[in-house]
């Protein structure tokens, strides 16, 4: 096995439980480590700190996986790692006795770095955004079979991020049959068609799931705005849970549009006009038309990839937040969200402050809301918590 030497002064956070160690806390190598290979990490005076997957593709140099020296990192670590993530869910959470759809494995939140398992009633939805854990796929798909038996096993490593990890797009079955064209599922009494194959993420972006019902007592009788609707979620629960007095929703994407109207027949609300177009266009139009909402959702794409990121994608913020406060009628609901992890709470606590200067409004905070607990975040790894999301009151 090589060593992975890191330079002085670099260690701490390692020995205390982070498991990403970045190329500019690599001092030198002992020996010369293939991508996916497992590595050991010792400190500037040869230490041992951990185990992880090397990949010299990534700035994410090792993953670490064990700190543990007599761990073996093979069938049953996978298998031990994943029966834990499953307690959680079941026994813990008892997810399953009201939903059907949740975060099985949640990569670094349950100590398992770069694997994503979503679950779509009979179907696990697999995500590797590691180049370690796609050299052990065999292992992985085997422990989900052992511990979730009966469930049919569908990849979905397409994403960005295992792009830049040098992983080959997957999609495909990996146990069992292909699925249907869409999964139904029902989260907190609500029906939801997914798309497991071309859906954004997995299908579904299952972190929001309680912050869907969150909006539920401040729909009744107001008038709804659901920017970036997707396939319906928020406008399904202000309309038939909430009991709104109508609902618009906009969503730039024709496939999903679609997927959302099919979903609000699933569960019959009728008062939801759908509108296809660009989200900052739209909310434009609704102003110059002096329209006005009673409760205003913004659950926009992630802005900030990097930190690079961060100054152009406050400004988006800023601007979708600002008109939106201009919409909203005098002690309006305004739920605003956030999944870029580079844009910190502070940061966009102080976009709405800016938002709510520029436009003469009193913005109080009534709720902040992160995601599900089906996305734990681990005290070792604070970047698992990416997602706010901020109920305010708008005066």
């Amino acid at each position: 096995m090589s060593t992975v030497s890191l330079k002085r002064g670099r260690a701490k956070p390692f020995f205390y439980g982070h498991p990403w160690v970045f190329s500019g806390s690599v001092a030198r190598f002992e020996g010369t480590p293939a991508d996916g290979e497992l590595v050991t990490v010792v400190d500037d005076r040869g230490n041992f700190v951990a185990k992880g997957f090397y990949n010299g593709r990534s700035q994410i140099r090792v993953r670490l996986a064990t700190w543990n020296p007599d761990e073996a990192v093979d069938a049953a670590y996978f298998e031990r790692r994943l029966r834990l993530a499953v307690q959680l869910r079941e026994n813990t959470l008892g997810l399953p006795a009201h939903t059907d759809a949740y975060r099985l494995v949640y990569s670094e939140g349950d100590g398992l770095p770069g694997l994503i398992v979503d679950r779509y009633a009979d179907w696990l939805v697999v995500q590797i955004l590691s180049f370690g854990f796609a050299t052990r796929k065999a292992d992985i798909v085997a422990a989900l079979q052992s511990v979730c038996p009966g469930r049919h096993v569908f990849e979905r490593s397409d994403s960005d991020v295992a792009e830049k990890e040098g992983i080959e797009p997957a999609v495909g079955p990996l146990a069992g049959p292909e699925p249907p064209e869409l999964v139904p599922v029902t989260i907190h009494g609500i029906r939801l068609l997914v798309d497991l194959r071309h859906g954004q993420k997995t299908g579904l972006f299952l972190d929001q799931r309680d912050n869907w019902r969150a909006v539920v007592p401040y729909a009744e009788g107001r008038r709804v705005l659901d920017c970036f609707a997707y396939t319906g979620a928020f406008a399904l629960f202000a309309s038939v849970l909430g009991k709104a007095a109508s609902v618009l929703a906009v969503e730039m994407s024709e496939s999903a549009l679609a997927l959302a109207r099919r979903n609000a027949e699933l569960n019959g609300a009728g008062n939801i006009e759908f509108c296809q177009g660009n989200v900052f266009g739209e909310m434009r139009r609704l102003r110059a038309e002096e329209q006005t909402f009673g409760l205003i959702i913004l659950d926009p794409p992630k802005f900030a990839r990097s930190t690079g990121d961060i100054e152009s994608a406050l400004r988006g913020y800023k601007d979708i937040n600002l008109i939106a406060m201009q919409l909203l009628e005098p002690g309006g609901i305004l739920v605003t969200c956030s999944c870029s992890q580079h844009v910190d709470d502070a940061m966009f606590v102080g976009m709405l402050n800016e938002a709510a200067f520029d436009t003469s409004r009193e913005v109080q905070v009534i709720e902040r809301r992160s995601q599900a607990p089906d996305h734990p975040v681990s005290v070792t790894c604070p970047e698992s918590r990416y997602l706010k999301c901020y109920l305010c009151r708008v005066l």
